[in-house]
């Protein structure tokens, strides 16, 4: 699963993992964040016992300050440790970060030799095709990461420029996976487990990762590992909402500020949750037009997990959190939408 800000939490990767999620990564964290007087972002390198293989991403552009957090990172129980070069939204990349280092392979290079000289675990990235569309610069920084001493590159096959709004461009997985010799894990558009085995065959990647799909539906994983296809009904899919609100009670606490925090997660999730519906057209988690998404909801409480309104969310939210009586509120067609989501890396 492929490591995204606030959806990868700790809550989250256990249901993952109880799906059948074999790796996983934390939230991006700032590599500034996690070490010295200022470690806000430590939190984020934390894993339960129950991940069988846990990566820790990290964000920053200064070499030392990379590798002191990679040290943390390893010593806070990190199977490996992957460096953002692909992270699009604004508010990285003004700092030099994420997909900003698409643009220097020199300052690529120098973060991965520190990291590598600092930790024991492997040490990986995940990258973009390049910053603008068009000009693609993914080999250049994947050719000065392996001189380096990387250890993977994963490719989520779409320029900064792009965002979500392209389809991903297998074509230059394979390229990559041709031109260097340590794994290439390839990430864009895994909608079904037919799509991981397809992308898998035709690239020769060692791996593909998942993100929103994951997001949206969890049940991806098991589905891959079994070869079929998982359709669960209504009931079946508010358990696994259901699950995730245990297991955010079990992290952040069962008392008011705990659950004020299951509620703000719970919303971010059902955002993506709302968006799996059985036949759904493959770009269905990139739009918000609910009659591209599939098949109409079968009864009132699909209905009420396929809603984004404000309304439902708080209602769900009250009713699975805090324990009042279920009843979806009336459709009001110009209510606001419940969480906006801006990017995710």
């Amino acid at each position: 699963m492929a490591p995204m800000t606030r959806g990868t939490d700790l809550p989250f990767r256990r249901l993952a993992r109880e799906w059948g999620a074999e790796v996983c990564f934390g939230e991006m964290a700032y590599a500034h964040k996690t070490h010295g007087r200022e470690r806000g972002d430590l939190p984020l390198l934390r894993r339960h016992p129950s991940e069988t293989v846990f990566g820790v991403q990290l964000a920053g552009k200064i070499p030392e300050v990379m590798a002191e957090a990679a040290r943390v990172a390893q010593d806070q129980g990190a199977d490996f440790i992957d460096v953002n070069c692909g992270c699009p939204i604004d508010e990285v990349t003004r700092r030099g970060f994420g997909a900003s280092l698409l643009q220097r392979p020199s300052k690529v290079a120098a973060i991965v030799a520190a990291m590598k000289a600092a930790v024991t675990v492997p040490v990986t990235i995940k990258l973009r095709l390049g910053w603008s569309d068009g000009e693609p610069t993914y080999l250049k920084i994947a050719r000065a990461a392996v001189e380096a001493g990387v250890d993977a590159i994963a490719l989520h096959a779409r320029s900064r420029a792009q965002r979500y709004r392209r389809a991903a461009d297998w074509d230059q997985v394979r390229t990559l996976a041709q031109e260097v010799r340590v794994p290439v894990i390839g990430n864009g558009d895994v909608f079904t487990w037919r799509d991981a085995k397809q992308r898998m065959q035709e690239t020769g990647c060692a791996a593909v990762m998942v993100g929103r799909w994951a997001l949206a539906k969890p049940w991806l994983f098991r589905e891959y590992a079994e070869e079929r296809d998982i359709e669960p009904a209504p009931p079946e899919r508010l358990a696994v909402v259901r699950s995730y609100v245990e297991l955010c009670r079990e992290y952040f606490r069962d008392d008011e500020r705990g659950r004020a925090r299951t509620r703000r997660f719970l919303v971010f999730h059902q955002d993506f949750f709302r968006r799996y519906r059985r036949n759904a057209a493959r770009d269905a988690v990139n739009a918000d037009d609910p009659r591209a998404w599939g098949d109409a909801p079968a009864d009132e409480l699909e209905a009420w997990l396929c809603r984004s309104d404000a309304p439902a969310a708080a209602a769900l939210a009250r009713w699975l959190v805090d324990g009042e009586e279920a009843a979806p509120p009336p459709l009001t067609p110009d209510a606001a939408r419940a969480v906006e989501v801006v990017a995710l890396g």
